[in-house]
């Protein structure tokens, strides 16, 4: 049994990092390209996974599948030439986006490679990395386009709704934990997130194969 969670660790700890990694960095990318530099002064336009690992959240990734990197900091007030809920609507989208460009650039590798779209659990080594690769991101945009605080996809929605609306999202912050929890006890997330990784991963299928 300790050898096959090696197995997995070794598997699933390529794709974790990447994937963490990239989306924190493109959060802090776009805000300091919209005149925030907050993730610029705190170490985190870097893609050196360490920066961004919250060693809770990635020991829970490791063992249980479930988990989070440390929150890149921003600052709206230091937005130049955008609005405030409209600049947190893009440096939220960039994590997600971010996620699903690895995650098609993983595809690419794949059909370089002569791999098979869906996977083939005989291949070894690169192919059953790169099959990883291509999930865990898949997952991590789209868990963290739903819409539910503190997720990305809450703060694109505010961005999208008019002030009112957004309003409305943003009061659900201190609550937003405790959704989180119930959506996950109550299996809700599985029902959701796993259908729209498959949609995704097969018109990425049609695109490229």
């Amino acid at each position: 049994m300790l050898t096959e969670w090696l197995i997995n660790a070794v598997i699933w700890l390529p794709a974790i990092l990447i994937g963490l990694t990239f989306h924190e960095y493109a959060h802090g990318r776009v805000a300091y390209h919209l005149g925030d530099d907050t993730a610029y002064l705190q170490g985190r336009l870097t893609l050196n996974p360490l920066p961004h690992i919250d060693w809770v959240g990635f020991l829970m990734l490791l063992f249980f599948h479930f988990g989070w990197a440390k929150p890149v900091m921003v600052n709206p007030l230091n937005f130049k030439n955008v609005g405030i809920k409209r600049g947190m609507m893009l440096v939220s989208l960039a994590g997600p986006a971010m996620n699903l460009l690895l995650a098609f650039c993983g595809m690419i590798i794949l059909k370089i490679c002569g791999f098979h779209p869906y996977m083939d659990y005989s291949s070894a080594g690169i192919g059953i990395i790169l099959y990883t690769l291509v999930y865990i991101n898949l997952i991590l945009a789209v868990f963290n386009l739903i819409p539910v605080p503190p997720l990305d996809g809450s703060k694109i929605l505010a961005g999208l709704l008019p002030d009112s609306g957004a309003q409305v999202i943003y009061s659900l912050e201190a609550y937003g934990p405790i959704i989180l929890l119930l959506l996950i006890i109550t299996d809700v997330f599985s029902k959701i997130l796993f259908p729209l990784v498959t949609l995704i991963y097969t018109v990425f299928v049609n695109i490229l194969f």
